[in-house]
């Protein structure tokens, strides 16, 4: 029977890392709160990102994620402790912020050396492997606004950052630029940015 479960990459070790600056985790942050803005619905008090969901982003973004090694891969427990909600919300939480295109997650796992009996009875050795928590990485809605000293090599072509398409996120400039919430926000964010490092922008 058919179903619309996506199969999940499976890695061994701490799973991908993409580091974040300081800059690029307030864009994060803008473009959740611009695309909840912009999907809003009649009944909904904020958007399909609930509080609860923007708290999770926060608690993995500043709580968890690794600046400059680009790591964040926390337990639900850990998670749940740190936004201060139930397991349940950070699972939820984790997969609507999946669908607005936050966010990517992969399993990790960890393989174990155990020594137990055979069906004879004799001691061997043999592996077990053990999933981890999930490894979580961030999409930088404008990454053309990092500092330009900023090393290209912390982002080798094929990492995972690399796989959001350039075509799902929105034109913020150009003739083909749509005047949008999400849009308008993202400029204001760029304009901002760029004027507190006093960079012109044209």
């Amino acid at each position: 029977m058919p179903t619309n479960h996506r199969r999940r990459t499976v890695v061994f070790g701490p799973g991908p890392r993409v580091p974040l600056d300081r800059n690029a985790k307030v864009r994060v942050m803008a473009y959740a709160r611009a695309w909840n803005a912009l999907h809003r619905r009649s009944g909904q008090h904020r958007g399909p990102l609930t509080r609860a969901t923007i708290e999770v982003l926060e608690a993995l973004l500043y709580g968890f994620h690794n600046a400059s090694t680009g790591a964040c891969f926390p337990s639900y427990e850990a998670i749940s402790a740190k936004a201060e909600c139930c397991r349940d919300t950070v699972h939820e939480a984790i997969r609507a912020l999946e669908r607005a295109g936050v966010l990517k997650w992969v399993n990790r796992i960890v393989r174990e050396r155990v020594r137990e009996r055979d069906l004879f009875g004799q001691w061997a050795n043999r592996w077990r492997v053990l999933r981890t928590s999930n490894a979580y990485t961030f999409r930088d809605p404008n990454p053309g606004t990092a500092r330009p000293d900023r090393s290209t090599s912390e982002n080798p072509p094929g990492t995972l950052n690399q796989s959001f398409s350039s075509s799902t996120a929105p034109a913020i400039d150009g003739p083909h630029a749509a005047d949008t919430p999400l849009s308008r926000s993202l400029r204001a964010l760029r304009d901002a940015v760029a004027a507190r490092e006093g960079v012109i922008v044209t």
